[in-house]
C-alpha cells in the first residue's frame, strides 16, 4: 500500500476507509482523506501503541489489515506515541521536534515484515573496515564478492530488504577470521534511522553483536540509538541534539545527512513537520 495522509486521494484512501468502517468509525467512504478520516487514523494509533501522526504507512497499514483479519501480529515492535513523549523528556526536546524528526529523518519502518531489523551494507564501508584492522581488502576481491567489497561507493548491488541480509552474510563469510564478522556487521546500516555499525563503541554498546542484538529489540532502541547518535555527534561546532533545540533545521539536516540535504529539502520538510505536529 502507499503512504496516504490528510488530502490523499485515490484507491487506497478508499480500501483504508472501507477497513476503518469494518472496526467501527463513523467516516464517509470516498477516495478523498479528509477530516474525519484523519480523526478516525489518529484514535486507531492511538488505541494500538503507534505513533499519532495521522500517515497511513507501512505500520499503520499493517495494524490495520491485522486487526481487520484478526491476524497474530507479526511486528511488535514498533514505536508508540509513549516512546515518543518518553524520548522527548529524557533529551529535553518538544514532542513536536521529535515527531518531525522521526518524519522525515526515519526511514519510516525498522524492520522487515519477518521481524529483523532494516539494514543497508556498505561495500565500500566494508573496505576502509578491513584496511583499518590491517586486512588487506584488495587479496578478497573476486568476481564472487565484488558486489560486497569494493573501494567506492556505488548504489549497483543494492538490493534492499531481505536481500541486504544476504549480502551481509556474504561479506562475513568471505573468511572464518572474526575479524570479517565484525567488520561485516560494522559495515551495515541498521534500523529506522539507519545508524551505521561501525559507531557501536562511541554509543555505548561493548561490541558489534551487543549493537545488532539491541537494534533486533524493539524500534524505540532505534530511536535511543539516534538520540545517542546526535548527542555525541558534533556539527560546525554544535551537537546535532543542540541544532534540534535551536530549530535550526538546516544545520541539523546538513549535518545528519551531508551536503545533499538541499537537494532533498530536509531542513524545509523538517520545519514544515514541526509546524504540523505544534499545531495539533
Amino acid at each position: 500500500m502507499k503512504t496516504i495522509r490528510y488530502r490523499s486521494q485515490g484507491q487506497d484512501v478508499h480500501f483504508l476507509e472501507e477497513i476503518l468502517t469494518t472496526l467501527g468509525y463513523h467516516i464517509y467512504v470516498s477516495n478523498f482523506f479528509g477530516k474525519d478520516t484523519d480523526i478516525a487514523v489518529k484514535d486507531f494509533q492511538t488505541k494500538h501503541n503507534l505513533v499519532v501522526d495521522g500517515i497511513v504507512g507501512l505500520k499503520t497499514w499493517s495494524k490495520l489489515i491485522e486487526i481487520k483479519n484478526n491476524l497474530t501480529a507479526f511486528n511488535d515492535k514498533l514505536l508508540s506515541e509513549q516512546d515518543m513523549k518518553d524520548f522527548a523528556n529524557r533529551f529535553g526536546l518538544e514532542l513536536a521536534m521529535v515527531k518531525a524528526v522521526n518524519e522525515i529523518e526515519s526511514s519510516g519502518k525498522g524492520f522487515l515484515i519477518s521481524g529483523r531489523p532494516r539494514i543497508l551494507f556498505e561495500g565500500h564501508v566494508f573496505w576502509k573496515e578491513l584496511d583499518k584492522q590491517g586486512v588487506d581488502p584488495s587479496q578478497y576481491v573476486s568476481e564472487y564478492t565484488k558486489n560486497v567489497l569494493y573501494k567506492k561507493w556505488t548504489k549497483v548491488y543494492y538490493k534492499g530488504g531481505a536481500g541486504e541480509y544476504d549480502r551481509l552474510e556474504k561479506a562475513a563469510g568471505i573468511s572464518d577470521l572474526p575479524v570479517f564478522h565484525e567488520t561485516a556487521y560494522s559495515s551495515a546500516s541498521w534500523g529506522a534511522f539507519q545508524i551505521m555499525g561501525f559507531h557501536y563503541a562511541s554509543l555505548g554498546y561493548s561490541s558489534i553483536d551487543h549493537f545488532v542484538s539491541q537494534m533486533y529489540e524493539h524500534e524505540r532502541e532505534h530511536l535511543n540509538t539516534f538520540g545517542k547518535f546526535i548527542k555525541i555527534t558534533f556539527f560546525k561546532g554544535k551537537k546535532l541534539l543542540d541544532w534540534i533545540k535551536e530549530k535550526n533545521w538546516a544545520r541539523f539536516a546538513e549535518g545528519y545527512n551531508g551536503s545533499g540535504y538541499k537537494k532533498n529539502k530536509y531542513d524545509t520538510k523538517l520545519k514544515k513537520a514541526y509546524i504540523k505536529y505544534s499545531n495539533s
